[in-house]
């Protein structure tokens, strides 16, 4: 499998537009060759291209800070002597002065498959700035890890937010590219934008379904992505991030496992299966005990469980991560109705909305944690539509098989 980077470098015939253009990139840590060298290091060794400032998403363009809301500085690159803009600092979107400085942005970003993943946002934020400023975009694609599957709520209108840049599902199954190309075409942006795609991309082949296993390196897209396994967990954990639940933030396994000191992993599990044992399917559940080093529940004893979904235990057509974790909060609250379970400060700069909310795009997965009354098959019966109404939507976008 090729990139778009790695098609850009090997192939001068690709590179010929831009000849002669003052060139940005947009990168982060993943943002690598095949033989692991960062983007931007390859890009500015290249004669024939004139590499005149670069941007950073979150995390930071080298991948410089942890958590949540810590923002990244501008700064000169110490090799190459350019501008290193921050879009995750003082400001989110590109200014004009930072837009003076190159005519085409090239963004290389690897994204998770997931909508809440703000490289996702990023990417619509320079797209608009483009077309506002009469700016080239060029995105050099990246495999969807998760591959195809689509799965969750829309985002409703109003919701949008940092964490929420469409109304797409949670698990949206495309690539960067395609989503730029979705963003073009549903804002209607006048912008001059094009694809690098991917050659030899098979996101429905295992063991990889969507990520290369043995061919590709995973380099961290963010610090607590650390391997495949996260991502295909991710979709689903992320929505800890709205809850008192630790996600494993502090361990060497975030994202994959949660818990709390006052968690009953054995009988959740039990509660779990009486509720709805089709949305557990796919991944093995292993009751586990850890103590994060930092972050929620820093230093306490955790009870919780561990999705496990590398090797046998992966079922691709099966795993819903989704509906699994959204099950757990079921099963919480099911257990233990009083139980505090919406963490509510202030997320991704937003105080007004729960954090919970922000994650799904609107308030129907909460409400329906929280009624007594409301069954599996009534989440079942929304999300279905959804589902059903972005696979139609997205088939026009898709590049690849």
């Amino acid at each position: 499998m090729k990139t778009g980077l790695d098609r850009l470098l090997d192939d001068p015939g690709l590179r010929k537009p831009l000849q002669g253009q003052r060139i940005a990139l947009l990168a982060h840590p993943a943002s690598v060759t095949r033989k692991l060298e960062h983007a931007l290091d390859a890009l500015a060794a290249l004669n024939d291209l004139r590499i005149c400032a670069a941007f950073g998403p979150q995390h930071g363009l080298r991948g410089d800070k942890q958590d949540n809301m810590v923002e990244s500085p501008n700064f000169e690159d110490p090799l190459h002597h350019i501008p290193v803009f921050s879009l995750y600092g003082e400001v989110r979107r590109p200014t004009p002065a930072m837009l003076d400085t190159f005519d085409v942005l090239l963004v290389d970003l690897q994204d998770l498959g997931c909508r809440i993943y703000t490289f996702v946002t990023t990417l619509r934020y320079v797209l608009e700035a483009a077309a506002a400023h009469g700016k080239s975009v060029w995105v050099l694609d990246r495999p969807n890890p998760v591959g195809r599957p689509v799965e969750g709520l829309l985002l409703r209108p109003g919701w949008e937010s940092f964490v929420g840049s469409g109304a797409l599902p949670m698990r949206h199954g495309l690539t960067l590219g395609e989503l730029a190309s979705w963003f073009v075409r549903t804002l209607r942006l006048d912008v001059d934008f094009q694809v690098v795609t991917l050659e030899g991309w098979e996101p429905t082949k295992g063991p990889g379904y969507g990520w290369p296993l043995g061919e590709r390196v995973w380099v961290n897209p963010s610090p607590n992505a650390p391997n495949p396994w996260m991502a295909r967990c991710y979709p689903g954990t992320v929505l800890l991030e709205g809850t008192t639940l630790s996600e494993g933030r502090g361990t060497t396994r975030s994202l994959e496992l949660f818990g709390a000191p006052d968690l009953e992993p054995r009988a959740l599990l039990a509660r779990m299966q009486s509720l709805a044992p089709e949305w557990m399917q796919g991944c093995r559940l292993r009751p586990c005990w850890f103590e994060p080093t930092f972050h929620k529940h820093a230093g306490k004893l955790c009870a919780g469980m561990q999705i496990h979904v590398e090797a046998g235990a992966y079922q691709h057509d099966a795993f819903q991560p989704w509906r699994l974790m959204a099950l757990a909060l079921k099963a919480i609250r099911a257990l233990r109705p009083d139980y505090p379970l919406w963490r509510d400060f202030p997320y991704e700069y937003e105080s007004n909305r729960l954090a919970i909310d922000l994650i799904n795009g609107s308030e129907l997965l909460r409400a329906w944690v929280d009624d007594p009354s409301a069954t599996p098959g009534d989440l079942e019966n929304l999300a279905r539509l959804d589902e059903h109404s972005w696979l139609a939507e997205r088939e026009a976008l898709l590049a690849y098989g």
